[in-house]
């Protein structure tokens, strides 16, 4: 049989990345004199991507949303982010632990976010995770992002495997409906960022802690088909 390949997002799954996204977006907010956006509303907004998140700054004071505005604000967004990437993001815990018992497993280990990739790389780079990863593959990448399935696909290959032993972990309504167009089953965790409760949104497992991720890929992997001899 082919290798296991257990596909990751990236925040709100591997790093809990909420606190330098909303540091940024209010850093952003404050140079158009606008008042901060509410941790816990702006943490939901965080896979929807930095747009949406300015947007939703837009809209609180009732500003006009208009897309030259919004361009220009998410070119300061990425040059404060970038510098300050890692100032307080972190894995979320067990999560090393969890990495090395699926690759002392023979799995293959990749990424696939709609964060662009050379941020991607920079942050999992400051948090010294990036050699973990067969693939790293962003928004950019192949011209496509979740939920489209294809960038799913060529973050699978580009790993190694195949779509028939593929896994994919995240924590959004976006993963999972990702996961299920590529025909592949799905961990959610219920530690991220998610806008919708993430029970209600039909993954194959739920997962509360890391400590959790291994057996809910043996289980998931237990159901895949044996490679004829």
């Amino acid at each position: 049989m082919g290798p296991l390949t257990v596909v990751f997002d990236l925040d709100g799954t591997l790093i809990d990345t909420a606190p330098d996204l909303i540091d940024t977006l209010n850093v952003v907010l404050a140079r158009e004199g606008l008042r901060p956006v509410n941790s816990a509303v702006a943490r939901n907004m965080i896979g929807k991507g930095a747009r949406r998140m300015i947007e939703a700054g837009l809209q609180a004071e009732r500003r006009t949303v208009v897309a030259d505005e919004v361009e220009r604000m998410f070119g300061d967004f990425i040059s404060h982010y970038s510098a300050h990437i890692a100032d307080r993001s972190r894995p979320f815990p067990g999560l090393v632990t969890a990495l090395d018992s699926l690759a002392a497993q023979g799995c293959r280990l990749a990424v696939c976010t709609n964060k662009l990739e050379g941020l991607s790389r920079q942050l999992l780079d400051a948090l010294d995770l990036t050699d973990r990863f067969a693939a790293i593959c962003g928004q950019d990448t192949y011209g496509v992002q979740k939920p489209n399935p294809e960038v799913l696909r060529k973050t699978i290959q580009a790993a190694g495997g195949g779509l028939s032993r593929a896994i994919m972990v995240g924590d959004s309504g976006t993963d999972i409906a990702t996961a299920r167009a590529a025909g592949i089953p799905v961990v959610a965790v219920d530690f991220g960022y998610s806008e919708t409760p993430i029970e209600k949104l039909g993954a194959d497992r739920l997962i509360g802690h890391f400590d959790q991720l291994q057996a809910a890929v043996r289980d998931l992997a237990a159901g895949f088909a044996v490679d004829p001899a």
